[in-house]
C-alpha cells in the first residue's frame, strides 16, 4: 500500500496541472447539474406550494351572468365548487402605472382557491372600497397596503388592504388582466361570473371541462383556464434555464469522462516501461489498475465535493434568479439526497469511463518490449511521399502524417476533442438566438413595440388618430382579441384580428403565407399542436355562441400565450360580427424611438382613455441565460484544454522514438518542433471542422425543438455568423499550436543519450 501511495504521489507531482484541470472541470460540471436541479425545483415548487396551500381550483370557468352554474356541482369527478363570484372589468392607476384588472366580488375569503396574503389584511365588510391585489399585479402597479387606486374616467377610489399570492394564471400586461378581490358591492355592474372546480382526479381535467361546457352551453362560457396552464405559465423561463443547464451539464460530463479516459490511455502508452517496472518489483495487475483508477476517482471526488459544498454554502448568495432558485431548492425535502446523488453519479460515470483504460494498464507485460524506431507515425503513405516529392516542407508533411497515420487512434482523439468544441458551438448558437430576440424582434414574432388598449371613452377612429399623430410611431395596426373555445370545448385560445386589408399586419412567418383573403388566418405552434392540425387545414372555434371557421394559411412565430393564438385580419372578424370594433392597437415604432418615452406621451395624449404597455420580449426573461452560457463555455473550454494537453503530451512522447530518425535524415531541432506543432494543429483543425459541421445544424435543431415544445414554434434559431465561427476555429487551432510549441521545442533539443534511453 505504501508503494501504491508513493507512486500516486510521484505521479501527482509530475502532472499537477493535469490534476488541477480535472478537479476544476469536475467541479464545474457538478455545479452546473446542481444548479439545473435547483432551477427545475424552483420552476415548479413556488406555484405548487401556493396551489396546495390555497387548495386551488383545477378548472376556472368565466361565464355570462345567466349561466346555471349550480349544475356543475353534480358532475361526476367534481369534488367541490367555489363561487360563482361576480366579475367586472376596469382599469386602475397607481403612481402613474396603469393596468387592466378583473374585479372579483368575494363576500368572504374562499376556502377553495384561497388567496395567500403576503402583506396587509383581507377584505373588511365595513370598508366597501377596500381591495386585495394579486402579488404580480401589485408589483406592476408599485402598490402596497394603504395605497389608493384610481379608476380613470370615474370618481371612484379603491384602497389596497392587502396583497396575496394566487395559483390562477398571473397578470400579463396587455394580455391578461390582473386579479383584484373586492366586496360584491364594489362590482356594481358585473359583466360575468367565475366559478372554480376542484376535481377528484386532476388527470380528467380535459374531460371535465368538456362536460362542464356542454352542461352550461358553449354560448355562456367566455374563458376556460386549467391548472396545467397556470403551472406552465408559472414555470416560465426557469424551466428553460434548467433544461439548458441540464443538457450542457450532461454533455460536459460525457466530454469530461472521455477526456479522462483519453488522458489515462495516453499516459499508459507513455509509461509502459514504468508500468513494467512496477510489475517486475511485485505489483499485481489489480494493483496497477487500482493506482490509475483510484487516482482519477480521487480527482473527480475532490471536484464533486467542492462543487456540492460551494452550492450548499454560497449558492443562495448568487445574485438574481439563481440565488433565489437555490434558496427555494434548499428548503425542499429531496435536496439533501440530490446533493449526494448528483456528485456521486458524476464520480461513478467518470470512474466507469476510466475503467477500460486502467484495465489496459493491468495487461502491460512485466518485461518491457522495445519500441521500434521509425518514421514519424510509421511508414509514410503514398500521399505523404508524393507531397515530399513536390518539395513541400518536410515538417508539414511529417506532422500531417503523424496526426492521421494511426486511423483508429487518430479518429478517437479527434472525436474526444470535437465533443466539447461541438457543445461550445451549440452554446454560441443559443447566445446568438437570444441576441436575435433583442436586435431583430420583428423576425421572431414581435414587430410591434407597444400595445395599446382604448376604453369606451375614445372611439376607434379617434384613438387611431391620436396614435398616428405621434412622430415616432411608424405604423398603428387596429385590432381586437377575444377568447375562443376550441373544438371539443376543452380549452380557451386567443383569437386575434390585427390589421386591415389596406394595412395588413406584418406577421413573422415560419411557413406558409400571410392572411390576405376572406377567412384566412395564421396560427402559432401551440395552437397547431393543441388542435392537431397543420398549415392548410380549416379550423372551427367558438366565440360565445358564434362559430368562426378559418383557413390556416401559415404558421406564425408566436411568443405569447404559449403559441395558442390564431390570428386573422380585423376585417375577417367584422364579417362575422359587424358590431365588433377595434379595442387593441399594435404600434410599430421608428428605429430610433424609445418605447417608454413614446408610451408616456401616448398615455398623456389619450387623457386617461389609453392603456399603453411595452410588448414583452422573451429575451427579457432570459437575460441570466447569458451568464449561464458564458459559464458553460468556460467549463467546456477547460475540458477541451485537458484533452488538448493530453494530445500534446502523447504526441511529444511518441515523437521521442522518432527523434533519432528525424535527426538522421537531417532535420534541425526547429523542424522537428514544427513536426509536433503541425501534428497538433492538424488534429485541432479536424476537431474544429467536425464540431462546426455537426454542431451548427445540431444547435439549430435543438433550439427549434425547444421552441416547438414551448409553443413559439420552430424557426427562431440563429446560428453564429461565419466570421464568429472562423474566429472560433482560428483561436482553437492557433491556441493548440501555441500550447504545443514549448514542450515540442524541449523534446527536440534533448540529448541523444536521453533519447536512446527513452526508446530502449
Amino acid at each position: 500500500m505504501r508503494a501504491v501511495l508513493r507512486w500516486a504521489h510521484s505521479d501527482l507531482r509530475t502532472h499537477r496541472g493535469e490534476a488541477l484541470f480535472l478537479v476544476l472541470a469536475t467541479a464545474g460540471i457538478v455545479g452546473s447539474l446542481l444548479l439545473a436541479m435547483a432551477l427545475f425545483g424552483y420552476a415548479t415548487n413556488p406555484w405548487q406550494r401556493v396551489f396546495t396551500q390555497a387548495h386551488g381550483a383545477h378548472v376556472s370557468l368565466h361565464t355570462g351572468p345567466s349561466a346555471r352554474v349550480g349544475k356543475l356541482a353534480g358532475l361526476d369527478g367534481v369534488e367541490s365548487v367555489a363561487g360563482p363570484y361576480p366579475t367586472g372589468s376596469a382599469t386602475v392607476v397607481s403612481r402613474g402605472a396603469r393596468a387592466s384588472v378583473e374585479l372579483r366580488g368575494t363576500p368572504a375569503r374562499p376556502a377553495m382557491g384561497r388567496p395567500l396574503l403576503t402583506s396587509g389584511s383581507w377584505l373588511d365588510p365595513d370598508d366597501a372600497d377596500g381591495v386585495v391585489l394579486e402579488s404580480r399585479l401589485a408589483r406592476a402597479l408599485l402598490a402596497e397596503p394603504g395605497d389608493t387606486l384610481t379608476l380613470p374616467g370615474t370618481a371612484r377610489r379603491l384602497t389596497v388592504r392587502g396583497v396575496a399570492d394566487s395559483a390562477e394564471p398571473r397578470y400579463r400586461p396587455g394580455e391578461r388582466p390582473g386579479l383584484v378581490w373586492a366586496l360584491p358591492s364594489a362590482v356594481p355592474d358585473p359583466r360575468g361570473e367565475v366559478i372554480g372546480l376542484r376535481l377528484s382526479d386532476p388527470d380528467d381535467t380535459d374531460y371535465i371541462v368538456q362536460r362542464a361546457v356542454t352542461v352550461l352551453g358553449s354560448g355562456t362560457v367566455d374563458e376556460v383556464s386549467t391548472w396545467q396552464q397556470a403551472r406552465a405559465e408559472a414555470q416560465g423561463d426557469n424551466r428553460l434555464l434548467g433544461q439548458v443547464l441540464a443538457l450542457f451539464g450532461l454533455g460536459a460530463l460525457i466530454a469530461a469522462g472521455l477526456a479522462v479516459h483519453g488522458a489515462i490511455a495516453t499516459r499508459i502508452r507513455g509509461h509502459l516501461r514504468d508500468i513494467s517496472v512496477l510489475k517486475a518489483i511485485g505489483f499485481t495487475p489489480g494493483q496497477v489498475v487500482r493506482v490509475f483508477l483510484f487516482q482519477h476517482l480521487a480527482y473527480a471526488l475532490l471536484g464533486a465535493v467542492a462543487a456540492a459544498a460551494l452550492i450548499s454554502a454560497l449558492g443562495s448568495r448568487i445574485p438574481g434568479r439563481f440565488g433565489d432558485a437555490v434558496g427555494v431548492w434548499q428548503g425542499l425535502p429531496a435536496t439533501p439526497a440530490a446533493l449526494v446523488a448528483v456528485p456521486a453519479g458524476a464520480v461513478l460515470f467518470i470512474g466507469a469511463t476510466t475503467g477500460l483504460a486502467a484495465w489496459r494498464a493491468g495487461r502491460v507485460p512485466p518485461v518491457p518490449v522495445p519500441r521500434p524506431v521509425g518514421a514519424a507515425g510509421g511508414a509514410l503513405s503514398g500521399v505523404a511521399r508524393r507531397a515530399l516529392g513536390l518539395r513541400l516542407p518536410p515538417a508539414l508533411v511529417l506532422g500531417w502524417h503523424k496526426a492521421f497515420a494511426r486511423r483508429p487512434r487518430s479518429l478517437a482523439t479527434v472525436a474526444r476533442l470535437a465533443l466539447p468544441l461541438l457543445l461550445i458551438v451549440v452554446a454560441m448558437s443559443a447566445w446568438t438566438t437570444i441576441d436575435r430576440f433583442r436586435s431583430s424582434p420583428e423576425q421572431v414574432g414581435l414587430p410591434a413595440a407597444l400595445s395599446v388598449r382604448a376604453d369606451s371613452g375614445l372611439s376607434g377612429p379617434d384613438a387611431l388618430a391620436v396614435l398616428e399623430r405621434d412622430p415616432q410611431v411608424a405604423a398603428a395596426y387596429p385590432g381586437a382579441q377575444v377568447a375562443a373555445l376550441v373544438p371539443g370545448q376543452t380549452a380557451t385560445i386567443a383569437l386575434r384580428g390585427l390589421g386591415t386589408g389596406r394595412a395588413p399586419y406584418p406577421y413573422a412567418l415560419a411557413e406558409g403565407d400571410r392572411p390576405h383573403g376572406r377567412d384566412e388566418a395564421v396560427a402559432g405552434q401551440g395552437l397547431l399542436d393543441l388542435l392537431d392540425v397543420r398549415v392548410g387545414d380549416w379550423v372551427r372555434v367558438t366565440v360565445g355562441e358564434q362559430p368562426q371557421i378559418l383557413h390556416i394559411v401559415g404558421r406564425s412565430i408566436e411568443p405569447e400565450n404559449a403559441g395558442r393564438v390564431i390570428s386573422t385580419s380585423l376585417d375577417t372578424l367584422r364579417e362575422n360580427d359587424p358590431a365588433l370594433g377595434a379595442t387593441l392597437y399594435q404600434l410599430r415604432l421608428r428605429p430610433d424611438a424609445d418605447p417608454r418615452e413614446v408610451a408616456g406621451r401616448l398615455t398623456a395624449a389619450g387623457q386617461g382613455h389609453l392603456d399603453v404597455h411595452t410588448v414583452s420580449n422573451p429575451a427579457d426573461g432570459l437575460s441570466s441565460l447569458r451568464a449561464v452560457v458564458a459559464g458553460l463555455i468556460a467549463v467546456l473550454a477547460l475540458i477541451g484544454l485537458i484533452e488538448l494537453l493530453t494530445v500534446i503530451g502523447g504526441t511529444v512522447r511518441e515523437g521521442e522514438r522518432d527523434l533519432l530518425a528525424l535527426k538522421a535524415v537531417g532535420l534541425s531541432p526547429r523542424q522537428i518542433t514544427a513536426v509536433t506543432v503541425t501534428a497538433t494543429g492538424c488534429t485541432a483543425s479536424a476537431a474544429v471542422l467536425a464540431a462546426t459541421a455537426v454542431g451548427a445544424p445540431f444547435a439549430r435543431w435543438l433550439i427549434d425543438v425547444q421552441g416547438r415544445s414551448s409553443g413559439i414554434g420552430a424557426g427562431i434559431a440563429q446560428g453564429p455568423s461565419p466570421a464568429l465561427l472562423a474566429l472560433f476555429a482560428a483561436a482553437a487551432v492557433l491556441g493548440a499550436a501555441a500550447l504545443a510549441a514549448l514542450p515540442a521545442s524541449r523534446a527536440a533539443r534533448r540529448r541523444l543519450a536521453d533519447t536512446l534511453s527513452a526508446v530502449a
